[in-house]
C-alpha cells in the first residue's frame, strides 16, 4: 500500500514519484499483455458489460433473443436432416422442430418477429431422399472411373 500525498506536494509529481518508485522496484515487469499491443477497441466508447462481453467472446458463447436462436436452431436441424442416415431420423428431427416452430408462432416472446413457418416434412424428406439419390450415384461414378485403369 502506498503512503498518503504529502501537503504541499503537488499530487501530479507525487504521482510520478510512485510509479518511478515501482518501476525501479520492478513490480511492472510481469503483468499480463507486457509488451503487447493494445488492444484494438480501445477507441471506442465506454461500455458498462465491458468484461461481460469480452468474456462471451473468450468462452465463444452467443447470446440471443429467443426468436433469433430458435431461427438458428431451425436451420442447424434443417441441415442435420439433410446429412441424417435414414428417413425416421429425418422425420423425426424435423418433427421436433417443427414443435418448437409452432410454439413460438402461438406464444411469441418480446423480441424481433420468428418470421419462419414450420417446414414441410414431407418435402424435407423428398429432398434428402433426392441429395441421398445424387451422392450415391456420384460415389458410385467415382467407384466406376477408379476401376477403369
Amino acid at each position: 500500500m502506498t503512503e498518503r500525498k504529502p501537503p504541499g506536494v503537488p499530487f501530479e509529481s507525487w504521482v510520478d514519484k510512485q510509479i518511478r518508485d515501482a518501476e525501479r522496484r520492478g513490480e511492472f515487469d510481469q503483468l499480463p499483455g507486457a509488451g503487447r499491443p493494445l488492444p484494438a477497441d480501445m477507441e471506442t466508447p465506454y461500455d458498462e458489460l465491458w468484461w461481460v462481453k469480452r468474456k462471451l467472446v473468450r468462452e465463444g458463447l452467443s447470446v440471443l433473443p429467443p426468436t433469433l436462436a430458435l431461427r438458428k436452431e431451425a436451420e442447424d436441424a434443417l441441415a442435420a436432416a439433410y446429412a441424417a442416415p435414414s428417413e425416421r431420423i429425418v422425420r423425426k428431427i424435423v418433427t421436433d422442430v417443427n414443435v418448437k416452430l409452432r410454439d413460438m408462432m402461438f406464444k411469441p416472446p418480446p423480441g424481433p418477429p420468428l418470421g419462419m413457418k414450420p417446414y414441410d416434412v414431407e418435402a424435407v424428406v423428398q429432398e434428402w431422399r433426392e441429395r441421398r439419390a445424387a451422392a450415391e450415384g456420384k460415389t458410385a461414378g467415382e467407384r466406376t472411373d477408379r476401376a477403369d485403369p
